[in-house]
């Protein structure tokens, strides 16, 4: 049995906390708000992100930050994206040489165009991070649905340490040692899911979602190849395969704001009506400067950004992607597009 603390009490960290417990493992929730833990403790559930799923006794929930990082043997740090940094900052002085940090968010930190591992490396320097990503909804996982994901780590050692304390028969882990693909994958996917879900909100059809969905993976490829990351990577469950769900669940939130931005909200009224993290948005402008860094082409990405913060209405911008200036028959992600 291992101990381990889950840093961050939204719907993903507690689903991991579900699947940690269920391996034998004595698990540890820390919340940001007290008043949050509190209903959490009493009620054994997380009612305004994962409804009607209970959580065991066993997990103790805490707003104890020191107590549910120091001595632990993971600490899975779920909190989101654009408060990675500050709370890895907080973390530090409780985190020992070596100390096994999972990062199990996913986004790009705008400005510093840094992965959210990078920024752990940097704000925790004694830590040994790892991540953990792939087609993955809470709400599933949470419910014991069968699901897949991976592992990244630097050493093979620790990448199946941690495959060894994820995995079970409804939650398979595979390892990998590409961090950097894992990452550029899971956080430009949300900026393609965005534009899935303005599509559908526009009402267009399953004709319009694979385009999106596969030039959107050719976008992210180029530009995760380009910045290091591996083909495998892309083509694999944490490329494809998160970009999948997340374009096609009603469990995206990504996609659940798209959808009401096409149905005629603002990108503020969008993300008030989803209630919860909607992490590409905070990853498009990035993503648009990532491409612009390492000159590479993507203009669904673009289109998202003219669409969030320039007051493009989104018919027009899927319009001008499908009149953009192409090369006829040459469908691949070679393609020039």
């Amino acid at each position: 049995m291992a101990e381990i603390g889950v840093i961050g009490s939204g719907s993903w960290g507690t689903a991991l906390a579900l699947v940690l417990n269920k391996n034998g493992h004595h698990v540890t929730i820390w919340s940001y708000l007290k008043e949050e833990a509190d209903e959490i403790r009493k009620k054994r559930e997380n009612p305004s992100k994962l409804p009607g799923v209970h959580i065991p006794e066993e997990i103790e929930i805490t707003t104890d930050l020191q107590g549910s990082v120091e001595g632990k043997d993971v600490v899975v740090l779920a909190v989101p994206s654009m408060a990675t940094r500050a709370t890895a900052k907080k973390m530090c002085p409780y985190v020992k040489e070596e100390q096994i940090l999972v990062n199990v968010a996913k986004g790009i930190e705008e400005g510093t165009l840094k992965t959210l591992s990078e920024q752990i490396e940097e704000e925790i320097p004694q830590a040994n991070v790892a991540v953990l990503s792939g087609p993955s909804h809470a709400e599933e996982v949470s419910r014991e649905l069968p699901t897949t994901v991976v592992v990244g780590a630097e050493t093979e050692e620790t990448a199946i340490y941690l495959q060894k304390i994820f995995m079970n028969d409804v939650f398979r882990v595979y390892t990998s040692p590409d961090i950097k693909g894992i990452e550029l994958g899971g956080s430009l996917k949300n900026v393609i899911a965005l534009a899935a879900g303005v599509a559908d909100g526009l009402g267009y059809g399953d004709n319009t979602k694979a385009a999106l969905i596969t030039r959107g993976i050719a976008e992210i490829t180029r530009l995760g190849v380009k910045m290091g990351g591996k083909l495998e990577s892309f083509t694999g469950l944490t490329g494809i395969g998160d970009l999948i769900v997340t374009c096609a669940s009603k469990h995206s939130r990504n996609r659940k704001a798209g959808v009401l931005i096409g149905e005629g909200m603002t990108m503020e009224e969008a993300m008030a009506e989803v209630k919860m993290v909607v992490e590409g948005v905070y990853s498009a402008k990035a993503a648009r400067e990532l491409a612009e860094k390492y000159e590479v082409s993507m203009p669904i990405v673009e289109k998202v950004n003219q669409v969030l913060f320039e007051g493009k209405p989104a018919k027009d911008a899927v319009s001008e992607l499908m009149m953009r200036d192409g090369q006829i028959g040459r469908a691949s992600c070679r393609e020039r597009v």
